[in-house]
Parts: structure tokens; C-alpha cells; sequence
């Protein structure tokens, strides 16, 4: 139970970093990105190439973080002068096209078969709990760190700047400045993180995937940030634990209801107490637990 409580905290701060990244994007920036889970296979995929080549973690995880970020310029570049639903469909179609090229390049990725045997993080400190107690605070420092410098940047002018394009882009024109550029450094810094959660991830699990990055991870966490409240810092942590513990606890549903169906049958009850549960959400707190910008962020 110790272990797979361990787990629990580890995929809820591997997910606050996708979270904050996206935040930063949708919350305070307005943008609509479906393709996070794109950044985030590169970061995780950059990083075993390299360690399994035997370069430092550290560098590893740097390398995550940077090529996540550059690989975010171009796409900003050609996608960011489109609005609302067409910058969400590009983004989507670039995440898709990530995951292509990891199952199709297997001289490189080696395809659907994953890549096995990446080394772990702080595996030469011990084995079994020891090592992801040790990934759980590596985990809990950096996610600690990501906000302080999340709220740093929204508190500054470059903040104040992504918060009113957000609320009304005309008049950040109207006033001299130039939104494309602000929009590209954010969704650059978002995807910094993504591709830091990446590397996390690898690193943890030691075996990675292309299934591992399908859309569905993007949506898991827009649910977290709409949950807790869009462009809100404490949203994010919130949306995202309840986001786990909608998810994790439906596991156990059947043993506290005491209900007399199969493994089959609970799993599909399982996707409908999630549904209903985050509907509820959304129907009694339409603007998050710590709801600031409203939901539909204006571009």
C-alpha cells in the first residue's frame, strides 16, 4: 500500500507540471493548446535517447526541457496567428504527428516496441522505496520551484502583458506591442515544462511508449485546470489532485459500495462516477475552485 501510495504522489506532481505549463498557456496567456501531451513525449523521449547514449541525468533533463521548448518555436510561428478552435486543431494535429514519428522511426524510438531499460532516476542511491521516495521529493523541489517562477513571471511586466492579451488582444496591439511574440515565449515555457514532466516520467517508469502519449493525457490535464480554476496557481494544484483522486479512487469503488458486478462491469461504472463526478464540478463551481479568468479565455 506504502508503494502504491508513492505512485499516487508521483503521477499527481508529474501531472502538476503538465498543469502549469498549460496554465501558463490557457490561464494566463488565452492560448488553446491540444497538443500538450506532444511536448511532453518529446521531453520523455529526448531524454532516454540520451541517457541510454550514457550522458548525465542532469544534462538529460536540461536536454528535455530545451529541445521541448525550441520544438514549440515553430509551431508557434506558423500556429499563433490563427485563433480559438483552428490554433486547438493545429495543435492536436501536431501533437498526433509527435506520436507518428516516435511509432514510425524505429531506427530511432524503435517504434511501438518502447524503449526498456533507461535509467532511473537516483538509481544508484538504492532500490525499491528508497529510490522513489527520492523521486518523489526530486519531484515535490521542482514542482515547488516551477510555481515560484510561474507566479514570478505572471507578476511581471511580461505577465501582465500574456493577461491582457489574453482578456482583449486589440488593444495590446492598439498600445504598440507585438502578441505573437509574447504568445510564442509562452507557449515555449509551457512546453519547457511538459518536456520537464517527460523526462520525469522516463526516468521513473524506466520504459516508455508511444501509447503512453495519446491525446487523452492533454485532456486529463485540461480537466485538472478547469477543475481547480482557470488562471489561478492554486487551481492547478487543486484540479490536479482531484483530477487523481477521481481517477485513482473509482478504483475502489466496488469494495466501499460493496456493489456485486464483475472487474468488467466496474470498469465501465468506474468512467461513469468520473464523468458524473466532474460534471458536478463544473455545474456547482463553473469557474474552478479558485476560478480568476473566466473559462473561456478570450484571445
Amino acid at each position: 500500500m506504502e508503494a502504491y501510495l508513492i505512485a499516487i504522489f508521483i503521477t499527481v506532481l508529474i501531472y502538476m507540471l503538465l498543469a502549469g505549463g498549460l496554465a501558463l498557456q490557457y490561464g494566463f496567456t488565452g492560448l488553446i493548446n491540444f497538443g500538450h501531451v506532444g511536448f511532453y513525449a518529446i521531453g520523455a523521449y529526448t531524454s532516454a535517447l540520451l541517457a541510454l547514449q550514457g550522458v548525465p541525468l542532469a544534462v538529460c533533463f536540461l536536454a528535455a526541457a530545451l529541445v521541448s521548448c525550441l520544438s514549440a518555436y515553430p509551431l508557434g510561428v506558423i500556429a499563433l496567428r490563427l485563433r480559438g478552435d483552428y490554433l486547438a486543431i493545429v495543435t492536436l494535429g501536431f501533437s498526433e504527428a509527435v506520436r507518428m514519428v516516435i511509432q514510425k522511426e524505429e531506427w530511432l524510438t524503435r517504434g511501438v516496441h518502447g524503449i526498456p531499460g533507461i535509467p532511473r532516476l537516483f538509481g544508484g542511491y538504492g532500490s525499491g522505496l528508497t529510490v522513489d521516495v527520492l523521486i518523489l521529493a526530486a519531484l515535490l523541489a521542482t514542482n515547488i520551484l516551477v510555481f515560484l517562477g510561474i507566479r514570478k513571471i505572471i507578476r511581471s511586466p511580461f505577465g501582465r502583458t500574456i493577461k491582457a492579451i489574453r482578456d482583449n488582444e486589440v488593444a495590446v496591439m492598439a498600445l504598440g506591442k507585438n502578441p505573437a511574440l509574447f504568445k510564442t515565449r509562452s507557449l515555449m515555457i509551457g512546453a519547457a515544462l511538459a518536456g520537464l514532466a517527460g523526462a520525469f516520467t522516463a526516468h521513473y517508469l524506466t520504459f516508455i511508449s508511444p501509447e503512453q502519449f495519446v491525446p487523452l493525457i492533454t485532456f486529463y490535464v485540461w480537466i485538472a485546470i478547469i477543475v481547480g480554476g482557470v488562471g489561478s496557481l492554486k487551481g492547478v494544484v487543486a484540479g490536479t489532485v482531484i483530477l487523481m483522486v477521481f481517477l485513482e479512487g473509482s478504483r475502489f469503488a466496488r469494495e466501499f459500495l460493496f456493489l456485486d458486478i464483475s472487474e468488467v462491469q466496474m470498469a465501465s461504472l468506474r468512467f461513469l462516477i468520473i464523468g458524473l463526478g466532474l460534471v458536478c464540478c463544473v455545474l456547482y463551481r463553473p469557474n474552478g475552485l479558485f476560478g480568476g479568468a473566466p473559462a473561456g479565455g478570450r484571445q
